[in-house]
């Protein structure tokens, strides 16, 4: 019981009213014994008895929210030999309120009988029998009841307040891999341009390719900026964020062939015909697949296409087996015309870091995928190569739902 009391905080509004409601049980059944006014059931109780019971009564009113026991045996006393019911009534209610013990109902039962005996054999009261029993489930009974309905409502409250705290929750951790994804989409296609011309100057042929080769990194540092800046506008934003279209695909294929890939783009999507959340995760495939095809297959043939069907369109990244890259050419890796597949300026190989990829690209781009209610295809080609396509509806999840749920209820 103590360890109980310890580990409960009691508001400063419960301790009051707990000290208010100890005040009242004093102030009705000490002044009555000390004028013998009491209606004890059995005469002869010495008045320092009725004291003393109207006394730890009150002091068990201060115990009540954390163990009702002591309130329920002085409750029952206080009715017996100081003839005062509500501090039973009090401790009924708190029995069910505070605790809901699986027993109250039997708890409920038996104080019932004992004040119907208590009621009934009382010289002060007109024994008439359903009359105590009407006192009995006025005074007992119905004091339980209002306690279970008090602790079914704090259950309730408690329970909405913990679903209110888990969707919380699992909004933020959502925002935080939505934010995970847009770093890494953002980031990771300009900063690994500029990875490979860092490896290219590294080892130069020419001193005189330098100044291209920092110019590429330089572009691919402003373009990364330029991202990012992008990205707090959305992410300071609660609407749909501004995405790019087909230009801004046009933009990513010419940086990979400035990259030494041979690109090839074939898109069939008027303007306007995709939603902005669409055109979003169409710009962020691509995005992935031309970063992936630079790590892991420089030198390869590139095939971008994209078609508006029906319901849907398709988008897809298909890339030959990649193989070295040679050039004679001075240009910049990655900027202004030199490959950054594996060749330094001059056609010597450039020793550089590998890029290792941190795998949440393909992994954001499912997400991405998956809460449009699409599907995403990423693997191997026969010929050695790679395709990572998707098919996207062209309208929401939900709002698809609603739509053959109207059918259904129209047929």
């Amino acid at each position: 019981m103590w360890r109980n009391l310890a580990q409960i905080r009691t508001s400063h509004g419960a301790v009051l009213v707990d000290l208010l409601l100890a005040a009242a049980v004093i102030a009705f059944t000490i002044p009555p014994t000390v004028m013998g006014h009491s209606f004890s059931l059995w005469d002869g109780v010495p008045q320092p008895v009725e004291l003393a019971v109207g006394s730890a009564t009150a002091a068990t009113m201060l115990l009540r929210r954390y163990t009702p026991w002591p309130a329920i045996v002085a409750g029952v006393l206080c009715a017996c030999l100081v003839g005062e019911t509500v501090p039973m009534v009090l401790a009924v209610f708190s029995l069910t309120a505070e605790h809901r013990a699986r027993s109250w109902t039997y708890v409920a039962l038996a104080l019932m009988a004992v004040y119907l005996v208590v009621d009934y054999q009382n010289p002060y009261t007109d024994r008439i029998f359903y009359l105590s029993v009407v006192r009995a489930v006025t005074l007992v009974y119905l004091p339980a009841l209002v306690g279970t309905w008090v602790y079914d409502h704090r259950r309730r409250i408690r329970e909405l307040r913990a679903g209110v705290r888990e969707r919380e929750e699992s909004a933020v951790l959502e925002e935080r891999r939505r934010i995970a994804r847009e770093l890494h989409d953002t980031v990771t296609h300009a900063v690994t341009g500029m990875v490979l011309n860092a490896g290219l100057i590294r080892d130069p042929v020419d001193p005189a390719d330098i100044p291209d080769l920092a110019e590429g990194i330089e572009d691919k540092g402003v373009e990364a900026l330029g991202e990012l800046r992008q990205l707090l506008t959305m992410l300071r934003r609660e609407d749909v964020p501004v995405v790019e279209g087909a230009e801004a695909i046009a933009r990513l294929a010419e940086d990979a062939r400035a990259a030494g890939l041979r690109v090839d783009v074939r898109l069939d999507v008027p303007p306007g015909a995709l939603p902005p959340e669409v055109t979003h995760v169409c710009y962020r495939l691509v995005q992935e697949g031309l970063t992936n095809v630079r790590r892991h297959a420089p030198g390869s043939e590139v095939r971008i296409a994209g078609a508006v069907e029906q319901d849907h369109v398709d988008i897809s990244v298909v890339n030959t087996a990649g193989r070295p890259v040679g050039g004679t050419g001075g240009g910049a890796a990655g900027g202004k015309g030199g490959p950054a597949g594996g060749a330094g300026p001059g056609g010597r190989a450039a020793t550089r870091t590998p890029l290792l990829g941190g795998g949440y690209g393909l992994a954001g781009i499912r997400e991405r995928v998956t809460l449009l209610g699409g599907s995403l295809t990423a693997g191997p080609t026969p010929d050695g190569g790679f395709v990572l396509a998707a098919r996207l509806p062209l309208e929401p999840p939900g709002k698809q739902a609603a739509l053959r749920q109207r059918r259904t209820v129209r047929g």
